[in-house]
């Protein structure tokens, strides 16, 4: 697949930070900074994005922009975390900012996937294919629907319900 030490450390800890998510969404129906899943796919998300900026084979690119603006996102959702602890509506924040780093982080990882894989014929002819953007509208409207479940969820635990 031609990956670099840097571009295989980079996916093991993507995928990592992925798996982190998905089991606190499981567990707690978000991405949960209290708990070590929480905890790992911040650390690891940092980790990610930030190495993704070493990764230079066609240039600076627009992946190059989407780690940065996870950065941004998974720091001011710690920063609300940690600072914040008893304002309610910082959770919404927290929670949507998480959400959203975590969409945002399928971008670059579906179009690098389906460039590359499978090895003999990947399933994609370039980041503007079709099936690109119509696996990342299914991610979007999960993104949206998910959203739409945490808050109404908060919501219920901010009323005491």
């Amino acid at each position: 697949m031609g990956l670099s030490t840097l571009g295989i450390f980079h996916t093991i800890i993507g995928i990592v930070a992925i798996i982190a998510a998905i089991i606190s969404y499981v567990r707690f129906g978000k991405i949960n900074l209290q708990h070590v899943t929480g905890k790992i796919y911040f650390y690891f998300t940092v980790i990610t994005s930030l190495s993704s900026l070493g990764l230079l084979k066609h240039g600076f690119n627009p992946g190059h922009i989407f780690a940065l603006f996870i950065v941004a996102l998974v720091v001011i959702a710690y920063f609300l975390h940690t600072k914040k602890q008893g304002n309610n509506r910082s959770r919404y924040f927290e929670n949507f900012l998480l959400s959203f780093s975590f969409f945002f982080s399928w971008v670059p990882t579906i179009n690098e996937t389906f460039n590359r894989v499978p090895v003999d014929h990947p399933l994609a002819n370039g980041p503007k294919d079709p099936i690109i953007a119509k696996t990342l509208l299914v991610f979007f409207i999960l993104f949206i629907v998910g959203s739409v479940l945490q808050f109404r969820k908060q919501k219920k635990i901010n009323k005491g319900v």
